[in-house]
């Protein structure tokens, strides 16, 4: 699917309006996908991590937070992703030390310092490969909307400051499929920062009898003292300044580009040559510096450059034990029954 664009998250205007027919088709195609489907069991456990939209929620973070919960209960979870931008034809298991983002994509290699990921479009497949690899957990990072595998718990994430947008299907809007469609699947929603964006489908969540938690990011590292020039390639860069704000960093000048942007060598020197000339460090996400490498990254000297790392935080603590119990019990359930 296409990265966001920056419309979707404004009110309706002409541009939705025209793709409105197009949208319709989409939405009905989806919703009956998700209807229809035969999802395919598995023997462990699944806790699906997904969003309503396209576009940055929080689920990566979210992913590795539990995948290190599920590891002091003392399970083996596995992490199975799509690999946005990734080149495997067939399932692989991500090598951090070998593996670059444009053979895997950049969100498997955070994922994989946490926890086995499988990199592939065939989600049965990556789950029989982790289970293979001693797994007994599995978190699917994305995937909800693909109705290939059965989920026991389904994570829903959006984000407070931008909920679903405009409220239309993709492409007039953000939305993957018809919200109604999308929360008849959901076992809960987690709602990510600060903001009333949200507001609305959370109203619809306690109506559909879901529950509904709360989390936020908080930056690892402090930036105190330091003048940036800030660039990121992610759902939505502005989220990112504001981190680094909150991490101390001086946000004297931003960049920024398409999630998933892959940053020619003249883009680097630019930024670089920018910075050195207004006397700036440069500041970009975990996410940008595993898909620039970081030899690439050296290659930005003099001029110093750090990676500011996020971590999610939940409002009540047990909150990630709690449901990865509950996607346990469903299974034991599920497989009894069956």
């Amino acid at each position: 699917m296409a990265s966001a664009t920056p419309s979707w998250w404004t009110k309706p205007d002409w541009r939705a309006a025209a793709l409105s027919p197009v949208a319709a088709l989409y939405g009905f195609v989806a919703g009956r996908r998700m209807r229809g489907a035969k999802r395919q069991p598995v023997d462990l456990p699944v806790l699906c991590i997904g969003n309503f939209t396209v576009g940055g929620s929080g689920k990566t973070p979210t992913a590795i937070v539990f995948a290190e919960t599920a590891k002091r209960l003392g399970l083996s979870p596995g992490i199975l992703s799509r690999g946005h931008g990734g080149s495997f034809s067939k399932p692989h298991i991500v090598d951090p030390r070998r593996d670059s983002a444009r053979l895997v994509g950049d969100e498997p290699l955070l994922l994989a310092r946490a926890a086995p990921v499988a990199v592939t479009a065939d989600r049965v497949s990556g789950a029989r490969l982790l289970a293979g690899r001693g797994c007994d957990f599995l978190i699917m990072d994305d995937g909800f909307q693909s109705a290939h595998l059965h989920m026991d718990y389904a994570l829903l994430v959006i984000d407070a400051r931008y909920g679903l947008g405009n409220g239309r299907i993709f492409p007039a809007g953000p939305l993957r499929a018809d919200l109604v469609d999308q929360m008849r699947f959901a076992t809960a929603l987690l709602v990510m920062g600060q903001g009333d964006a949200a507001d609305e489908t959370i109203r619809a969540a306690a109506r559909a009898g879901r529950p509904v938690f709360r989390a936020g990011v908080r930056p690892v590292g402090n930036l105190v003292g330091r003048r940036y020039l800030a660039f990121a390639g992610i759902g939505h860069p502005e989220k990112f300044f504001d981190t680094v704000a909150a991490a101390g960093g001086e946000v004297v000048l931003t960049r920024s580009f398409a999630d998933h942007h892959v940053y020619g060598d003249d883009e680097l020197r630019v930024l670089a040559r920018v910075a050195e000339k207004e006397g700036l460090r440069i500041v970009t996400t975990a996410k940008d510096a595993v898909r620039i490498g970081a030899e690439r990254l050296g290659a930005m000297q003099p001029v110093p450059v750090d990676v500011l790392e996020i971590e999610a935080v939940f409002d009540v603590e047990d909150t990630p034990k709690r449901v990865i119990e509950a996607a346990v019990t469903a299974a034991r359930q599920r497989k009894s029954k069956g």
